[in-house]
């Protein structure tokens, strides 16, 4: 599953749904969370699960953040959205992977009553937004099957922190966040999932969003969350290969392929080796 960018839209806007569906992002996660004030939830939810009715073609995938579990209104969330149609949800506010096995116990059970695949829905996580969460990012591998991405948050483990601030003086994050960062990256990682960024605030700053997605991608993230459609573009033109990446990626893949016995091969003057063939294959993988 490619989701170099995942938008996020709230879940009682039409009319932002109605932009966010032609502007080229991977993914839409309509919003039953933090965008959504508490008296327009339950509109919010009746107006998602009336847009997965709609069986209309779409190049995008359709996720939904649900509410999370302290306020009493994940699993009633999921039973209205869980349909045909339906991608994937984004749990937020984990503590662990044991979160993950209660959500994926109860998506057996609606996808069961939906007349769905078993599996069919797929789940992203925002894995850093608590203290405790923290300390389970281990927890995340083995991978559950329904486990397809990791991302990270920051403001939400500021306030679980007391923090006055996340953010140095120059934009970069504190440590304490960096570490969060990092530490998503490692746990996708081991996990074998899509390690996601998080979302840049600053959406009238596209520079500093590029460097930003250039950074993370040089770093091994493969995406990264939208707050904005004037984000969708710039992340996934940052995330994606060029053409001279692909170029090399496929004559390291086509050289093995050639000599499978080999171990270390010399193109074009450079030698390479089994870790430069699995970057190789990554990057084919990334655009297929």
């Amino acid at each position: 599953m490619r989701l170099r960018s995942m938008l996020f839209v709230p879940g009682d806007s039409d009319k932002k749904f109605a932009k966010a569906s032609g502007i080229g992002a991977d993914a839409l996660i309509l919003d039953l969370e933090d965008s959504v004030v508490p008296s327009m939830k339950i509109e919010a939810r009746a107006k998602v699960s009336a847009l997965l009715d709609n069986q209309a073609p779409r190049d995008w995938r359709f996720f939904v953040r649900v509410n999370p579990f302290d306020t009493g209104m994940t699993f009633d969330d999921m039973a209205a959205v869980v349909k045909p149609g339906l991608d994937g949800l984004l749990i937020p506010k984990a503590d662990s992977a044991a979160d993950i096995e209660r959500i994926g116990e109860e998506l057996d059970q609606l996808e069961a009553a939906a007349g769905m695949a078993i599996g069919s829905v797929k789940i992203a996580v925002v894995a850093t937004e608590t203290a405790k969460a923290m300390f389970n990012l281990g927890s995340y591998t083995p991978a559950h099957p329904r486990l397809v991405a990791l991302t990270w948050g920051a403001e939400d483990l500021a306030a679980a922190l007391g923090a006055t601030a996340n953010k140095e003086e120059d934009g970069s994050w504190t440590s304490p966040y960096m570490l969060a960062r990092n530490l998503c990256l490692f746990a996708a990682g081991s996990a074998g999932v899509l390690p996601l960024d998080t979302l840049y605030a600053d959406f009238r700053d596209p520079e500093g969003l590029e460097r930003d997605c250039r950074r993370a991608r040089r770093d091994g993230f493969v995406g990264r969350l939208a707050i904005h459609p004037d984000q969708v573009a710039i992340i996934n033109r940052c995330f994606s290969p060029s053409e001279q990446e692909i170029a090399e990626a496929q004559m390291i893949v086509d050289a093995f392929a050639a000599q499978p016995d080999a171990g270390t091969l010399g193109i074009n003057g450079k030698m390479v080796d089994i870790p430069h063939l699995k970057a190789a294959q990554k990057t084919l993988a990334s655009i297929a």
